[in-house]
C-alpha cells in the first residue's frame, strides 16, 4: 500500500523535529535539529504549507518530510527532503510531488522553467538513485565545520590596528548588517538579493539574540564586516554568516570576528561551535576556518534539476 501524504501544519513541528533527529542520528551520529528551526521553516512566508510541504505516513508513523521555498521570485526553487532508510517509496512519492509543485511555483513567478536545488547530507538516508534516475545531479558541496571551545584558550582577541567591533544593538545596526550581507555575499554561489524584510524572515529575526551579531568597523572604510551567530541550538553555538566587504579583505577582519565569536560562546559556557561553508568558496573562507581550528563535521550536497 502506498504511503499516505498530506501537507504539514505548524502543529506538526514536534513530529517533524523527531523525524529529523532520527535521521540526524543515522547520518551524523547525533541529533542536531531543534524545534525552533523546524518551526521557522514552517512559518516562512515563502512557503505555502498547503502546497509546498509533504508529510508521508505509513500507518501512523511519519516516515518522510519534504518542503519547498522560493527566495528568487523567478526560476530558482529550493527544497529539503528527509526520508527514513526503509521507506524509500515515501521519498519517491514526495520527489514527484515536489518536482510538479516546483515547476508550478516557477511559472507562477513568470518563469518558463524551474531550476530546483535540493540539499542532502553527502551520505543521506534517501537512496540517491531515485534522484539520478530522474535527472538530478550534484552541483555543489558544503562542509559543516565544528570546533571545541575552552574559556581559557578562547579569550577575547585583540582587534587589528584601526578596527573596532560592536554588537548589533539598534535597528540601524540591523540594517547595516543586512547591507553588509548583501554586498559581502553578492558574488557567492546561490546568492539571491533579498529585501530587508525578506532577509529578516530568512534569519528568523524574531527568534534571534542580536547580542550575538557583531559589526567590525575600520578607521578608513567604516563598517566593513559582520558576523551573525545564534546561541539557540542545543548541540552547539552556531555561526550563520560571516562576511567582509571585498575592499576590506586581507586585513584580518574575518579571523578577528571569528575569534571574537569563539570567545563570546566560550564565555557563555558553550563547549563547541559550528558553521557551514561552501567548499568552492573563492574568498578563502575554508582556509580561514581551518587556520582557526575548525574541522569537518559532515558534508552536504546541493542536487539540481531543471524542469520545463
Amino acid at each position: 500500500m502506498p504511503p499516505r501524504l498530506r501537507p504539514a501544519a505548524l502543529g506538526d513541528a514536534p513530529a517533524v523535529t523527531a523525524l529529523l533527529n532520527e535521521i540526524d542520528t543515522i547520518e551524523i551520529g547525533r541529533p542536531e535539529t531543534d524545534p525552533h528551526t523546524v518551526e521557522a521553516d514552517l512559518k516562512n512566508p515563502d512557503t505555502d504549507l498547503a502546497r509546498d510541504t509533504w508529510l508521508a505516513f505509513e500507518a501512523d508513523r511519519l516516515t518522510a518530510y519534504g518542503l519547498l521555498w522560493d527566495q528568487s521570485g523567478g526560476e530558482r526553487i529550493d527544497a529539503d527532503l528527509y526520508v527514513l532508510p526503509d521507506h524509500q517509496e515515501a521519498g519517491e512519492h514526495i520527489i514527484g510531488a515536489l518536482e510538479t509543485r516546483a515547476l508550478e511555483k516557477a511559472r507562477e513567478n513568470g518563469a518558463r522553467r524551474a531550476v530546483v536545488h535540493l540539499h542532502l547530507n553527502a551520505e543521506p538516508t534517501l537512496d540517491t538513485r531515485l534522484l539520478t534516475a530522474r535527472g538530478w545531479q550534484i552541483v555543489r558541496r558544503y562542509h559543516v565545520l565544528r570546533r571545541p571551545l575552552d574559556p581559557e584558550r578562547d579569550a577575547v582577541p585583540e582587534a587589528p590596528a584601526g578596527v573596532r567591533v560592536r554588537a548589533c544593538a539598534t535597528e540601524t545596526d540591523r540594517e547595516t548588517v543586512y547591507a553588509l550581507y548583501q554586498a559581502g555575499f553578492a558574488d557567492h554561489f546561490d546568492f539571491r538579493p533579498r529585501g530587508y524584510g525578506q532577509w529578516l524572515n530568512d534569519i528568523d529575526a524574531d527568534g534571534l539574540d542580536w547580542s550575538t551579531v557583531w559589526i567590525a568597523r575600520t578607521d578608513d572604510l567604516g563598517d566593513a564586516g559582520f558576523l551573525l551567530a545564534r546561541d539557540d541550538r542545543e548541540a552547539m553555538g552556531w555561526i550563520r554568516s560571516l562576511g567582509v566587504l571585498r575592499e576590506a579583505r586581507g586585513r584580518g577582519l574575518g579571523g578577528f570576528l571569528l575569534r571574537h565569536a569563539f570567545a563570546a560562546f566560550a564565555a557563555r559556557g558553550r563547549t563547541e561551535v559550528g558553521l557551514g561553508v561552501d567548499t568552492a568558496n573563492t574568498t578563502g573562507a575554508p582556509r580561514l576556518y581551518g587556520r582557526n581550528g575548525m574541522t569537518v563535521h559532515y558534508a552536504v550536497d546541493t542536487w539540481e534539476i531543471t524542469l520545463d
